[in-house]
């Protein structure tokens, strides 16, 4: 049969039809993310940046975070990434430059913690490989218990050092030359 109906209604009707271009669902997905973002109060500035992940699982999926950080992630009780996690994390995953600011307790230590255990990805016997220097003892303690409990059972080894001479004593006398 014929099918009466007004141009107006025809319009409609093509655009119905038409299966979504590829830059419409580009331009939704940014509309998506841009709404979890504000959703949590998440505020960046720059080009190309990867999605906030919104559950620790991604993090495996997404990144293939080693199973045993993962492991230790949930048995230190930590359900859903903080907002600077959703964030940084993947920020810092992705090989990228980061300044952040965030307040006290806001999960920060961890935010940088698990890209840095999966870049270094497995142990080698090649002295230190990483360095994080804190302005307070307080805040390497934290960050030293917090990589422990990351570290657990991956084999890396995680040492404070806040006096050059303890650490000659615990390291050897040549390892400020060694590294």
């Amino acid at each position: 049969g014929i099918k009466w109906m007004s141009s107006l209604e025809a319009k409609f009707e093509d655009a119905k039809d038409k299966k979504p271009t590829a830059e419409k669902l580009e331009r939704l997905r940014r509309e998506k993310i841009n709404r979890f973002r504000n959703q949590h109060k998440i505020n960046v500035q720059g080009t190309d940046l990867p999605d906030p992940i919104a559950t620790f699982d991604q993090l495996q999926k997404e990144y293939n975070i080693h199973p045993k950080i993962m492991e230790n992630i949930q048995a230190a009780g930590f359900q859903a990434p903080t907002p600077i996690q959703m964030q940084a994390i993947p920020v810092m995953l992705h090989g990228r430059e980061l300044l952040a600011s965030a307040p006290t307790g806001s999960g920060k230590t961890l935010a940088f913690c698990i890209p840095l255990l999966a870049h270094l990805k497995q142990p080698r016997n090649k002295g230190f490989r990483a360095l994080i220097i804190s302005p307070t003892r307080e805040l390497a303690s934290q960050t030293h218990r917090e990589l422990v409990k990351l570290a657990e059972g991956t084999g890396f080894r995680i040492h404070i050092i806040h006096k050059a001479a303890e650490a000659a004593k615990k390291f050897g006398p040549k390892s400020s030359k060694k590294f």
